[in-house]
């Protein structure tokens, strides 16, 4: 069985193929309907030991999420991980207080401990936690380097989740201590604040690799086409976060982007049609 390429972050490997997890907590951005069905066969350990471990079948070991806070989730994660022998990476989306008080600062402070004592490799805030920091008219992100600071002194690796572009280009041309960033691409631009093309081109402008997330816009592009358009406008060094609802699921996800890279026709069976 072929293993997924693999990147670097900060040092660490991993591979470029990224375990999402909207369809293991429940955030389908469809509807309310949706999300509970997701809730009610993926939000127990053993569903998500499940799908953690098709993934690993292929070489793909890292997990991102907002994972801490949800037994659950860490559960099945660690479940996998004596299953198979193999360490998963978990990326942590984190969401703290970012007052700007003592109070705040030492909320913020113990979730990052908290982060790295349920075993978070990299911490990334999450994308409205940064946007409230974000000072378009100075062209920087207020005190988040105090933050990025708070995840290195606990050992882990530290990157910015971005839903606005401008929080790539503000970092990199203030060189905040950033090693992975986080942005929204696909080939529809849902969710995404600026054109296709602009985005584009600033993934290929910055200075640390991108997770690139919602390939397939939560079901409006098939995997077909939203994974051919991601794997083959990105860089070499960029991963992608691909959230499944079930192990069959995640085998296709891995075939389809393989057959992508590899520029080849992928081997699917038929889909199933019953009239």
């Amino acid at each position: 069985m072929q293993s997924f390429p693999r990147t670097k972050i900060g040092g660490l490997e991993l591979s470029r193929l990224v375990i999402g997890t909207n369809n293991i907590m429940g955030g389908s951005h469809r509807t309310r309907a949706r999300d509970v069905h997701i809730k009610s066969f993926n939000n127990e350990a053993s569903a998500v030991c499940a799908i953690v471990e098709a993934y690993l079948e292929h070489g793909v070991d890292a997990i991102i999420g907002c994972v801490v806070g949800h037994r659950f989730a860490l559960d099945g994660i660690r479940m996998a991980e004596q299953r198979t022998g193999r360490k998963v990476t978990l990326i942590e989306l984190a969401v703290f207080d970012v007052s700007d008080t003592a109070e705040g600062r030492a909320s913020a402070a113990d979730h990052m401990r908290l982060c790295a004592e349920c075993g978070v490799d990299i911490c990334l805030p999450l994308h409205f936690v940064v946007e409230k920091l974000v000072n378009k008219g100075a062209g920087r992100i207020d005190r988040i380097g105090d933050y990025l600071y708070m995840i290195r002194e606990n050992g882990m690796v530290p990157g910015l989740s971005a839903h606005m572009p401008e929080i790539v280009t503000y970092a990199d041309a203030n060189g905040y201590d950033v090693e992975v960033y986080i942005q929204i691409y696909n080939a529809i631009g849902f969710l995404m604040q600026i054109e296709v093309e602009l985005v584009h081109k600033i993934i290929w402008g910055a200075k640390k690799p991108v997770l690139t997330i919602k390939p397939m816009a939560a079901g409006h592009l098939n995997p077909f086409v939203g994974l051919n358009f991601v794997w083959n406008t990105i860089r070499d060094k960029d991963l992608v976060a691909v959230g499944c609802m079930t192990p069959a699921e995640v085998h296709e996800t891995v075939e389809y982007s393989l057959a992508a890279l590899d520029r080849r026709l992928p081997i699917m069976d038929e889909r199933i049609a019953d009239y």
